[in-house]
C-alpha cells in the first residue's frame, strides 16, 4: 500500500531529504512548513505549528505524519528563556501538530527527535539504549523530552501509533553549525591540537536517518516503539577529522596534544561545554533498530563523509 505521508519542516536539512528520497520511490507526499520547500510535491506553508488552519482537509487523507520541524539546537541561545522559546516549537507545536492528525484520523505519528533526550556523554563502552532513564540537560533536549512524553500520553489515550526516532548528529550535503565549521576549518588546512584524542562518538549520516525513518514509516513492528539512530560505527574526533581531510583529499595536520590539556585549557577559557563534546564520548546503541525492524545502515561512515564534504 502506498501511504500517504505528511512531512513537516520539508525546506529542512532533514524533512527535504526525506522528500527526495519519497519521491525517488513515486510516493504521495504533502508538505508543511514555514518556507518554501523547492520541490516537485504538494506544499501547505503554516506561519507556525500553532497555526494550522492552512491544512484545511488535506490531512483527511493521510496515513502517516513525519514530524521534522522543530527549533534547533542553538549553542550560545542568548534569548531571555531559552528554554520557552524551544517549549513553544518543540512541544506546543508539536502537540498542535499531533492533535491536528488525530482528529483527521491519521493512523501513524512520526517524531525526530534527538538523542540529547538521552543525554550529553556516555562513560566507556555504556552506549545509550532505548531504555536507559532519559537525562537531559539543555533547553534543547528537554523540550523534546517534554514533546515525548506528551505524544506518549496523546497517543496512549487515542490508539494512534506514535514512532520516535533519537538521532545524534546528523551530518551530510548541507550540513550547517559545528560540523560545517569543522569542514572548513580542514579545508584551509589549519594545524589543530586534536591528534591524541581517544574518545568514541556516535554520529549519523543524512541518508542512514532517512532510510531509518522510511523504514519505520512502512514497518508495522515500528508502532509505538522508541528507535535510537546511528551508522554503526564508533569514532574518536581524530579519526572523525582524519577521514574528513581524507575525503577532501588533504592532510590532516592534528598536533598530539594530550586531552587532558585541551580540557584544562578550554575551561579557562570558559569553552568547557565545547571542549566535551570534542573530547567526550557519546555511544548510540542501535540494536534495537536492527532486531526488531531487521535495519541496517546502508551507508558507511566513510561513504556518508566523502558525499558530504564533496557536496558541501
Amino acid at each position: 500500500m502506498n501511504k500517504h505521508i505528511l512531512v513537516t519542516g520539508g525546506s529542512g536539512f532533514v524533512g527535504s531529504a526525506l522528500i527526495k528520497r519519497l519521491l525517488s520511490e513515486h510516493r504521495d507526499i504533502l508538505a508543511v512548513g514555514r518556507s518554501d520547500v523547492n520541490l516537485p510535491v504538494e506544499t501547505v506553508k503554516v506561519s507556525s505549528f500553532s497555526e494550522l488552519g492552512a491544512l484545511g482537509q488535506r490531512l483527511g487523507s493521510v496515513d502517516v505524519v513525519v514530524h521534522c520541524a522543530a527549533r534547533a539546537h542553538i549553542m550560545n541561545d542568548d534569548t531571555v528563556d531559552p528554554l520557552a522559546e524551544y517549549r513553544k516549537v518543540n512541544v506546543d507545536g508539536t502537540l498542535n501538530v499531533a492533535r491536528h492528525a488525530l482528529e483527521a484520523g491519521v493512523k501513524r505519528f512520526l517524531f525526530v527527535s534527538s538523542i540529547k533526550v538521552n543525554g550529553e556523554h556516555t562513560s566507556p563502552g555504556r552506549p545509550f539504549t532505548e531504555e536507559a532513564v532519559p537525562a537531559p540537560e539543555d533547553p534543547y533536549g528537554i523540550s523534546k523530552y517534554e514533546a515525548e512524553r506528551e505524544l506518549q500520553a496523546l497517543c496512549a489515550e487515542t490508539g494512534m501509533e506514535l514512532v520516535i526516532i533519537r538521532p545524534p548528529l546528523v551530518y551530510g550535503p548541507g550540513v550547517k553549525g559545528n560540523f560545517a565549521s569543522m569542514i572548513r576549518l580542514m579545508e584551509k588546512g589549519l594545524p589543530l591540537p586534536l591528534g591524541a584524542v581517544r574518545n568514541k562518538r556516535s554520529l549519523v549520516a543524512l541518508d542512514n536517518l532517512v532510510d531509518l525513518i522510511v523504514t519505520c514509516v512502512d514497518s508495522p513492528a515500528a508502532a509505538n516503539q522508541v528507535f535510537l539512530a546511528a551508522d554503526g560505527q564508533d569514532i574518536s574526533t581524530t579519526e572523525l577529522l582524519r577521514n574528513v581531510a581524507n575525503a577532501m583529499g588533504k592532510p590532516a595536520r592534528l598536533l598530539p596534544v594530550p586531552s587532558g590539556l585541551l580540557m584544562l585549557g578550554a575551561s579557562l577559557f570558559g569553552k568547557k561545554a565545547v571542549a566535551k563534546r570534542l573530547l567526550g564520548s557519546l555511544q548510540v546503541d542501535i540494536s534495537k533498530a536492527r532486531e526488531l525492524l531487521g535495519w541496517q545502515p546502508p551507508v558507511s561512515v566513510e561513504e556518508g563523509l566523502a558525499w558530504a564534504v564533496r557536496v558541501n
